[in-house]
């Protein structure tokens, strides 16, 4: 990456950052304002245009950028090798903490933004990071088969259907506030519940 490319990655970024803070209040996208945005940026409203098209585009890439970095977390976690109930802590932990930094509004334009927008892409990019945290979730139960933690008479689909309940119950406006304290005593009792029988 050469200097202009450097220094536009980093306005954009700087944009994105902007973006993501004022869409991250009580007021949503819905008052979004790109002389704002532009200001919170230190960056010309030129060069939001320039970079991003549109506001509507803007807030797509913001949503995008949210996901994304939730799921390089994930994959760092993962990538420790940890044993299976530290590395289902960590995951839980790291769900909870990117929604704690969310407010309820936010989240709530992001699932609508999910289910009413079907032109740009962002439903693929829901998609593509729903698949992959599976797919890493999925490593992770046949690692806690290995180590003798997840009983073999449950099957990866059964495994799956059970985390994605108790992820989309812990996803919940109302309840995600509520779960961060208790993150190791939730696992713990993940684990308990597909451990073999001692």
């Amino acid at each position: 990456m050469n200097g202009y490319e450097k220094r536009t990655y980093e306005k954009k970024n700087q944009v994105l950052e902007a973006a993501f803070h004022l869409m991250n209040t009580d007021a949503g996208i819905e008052n979004l304002k790109v002389d704002e945005i532009a200001r919170n940026a230190n960056v010309g409203k030129t060069s939001i245009f320039k970079y991003f098209g549109s506001k509507e585009n803007l807030i797509h890439e913001v949503f995008k950028y949210f996901l994304n970095k939730m799921g390089d977390t994930a994959r760092e976690i993962m990538a420790e090798n940890r044993s299976f109930e530290e590395t289902l802590i960590a995951m839980s932990l790291n769900k909870i903490t990117y929604l704690e930094k969310i407010n309820k509004q936010f989240y709530l334009d992001l699932m609508d933004y999910l289910t009413q927008k079907d032109d740009n892409g962002l439903s693929l990019i829901m998609q593509k990071y729903t698949e992959e945290s599976f797919s890493m979730m999925l490593d992770l139960f046949h690692r806690g088969r290995k180590e003798g933690k997840v009983d073999l008479k449950y099957s990866d689909e059964f495994l799956m259907i059970y985390f994605q309940a108790l992820v989309e119950g812990i996803s919940s406006p109302h309840i995600y506030k509520k779960v961060l304290p208790y993150t190791a005593q939730w696992t713990e009792l993940l684990v308990k519940g597909i451990a073999p029988n001692k």
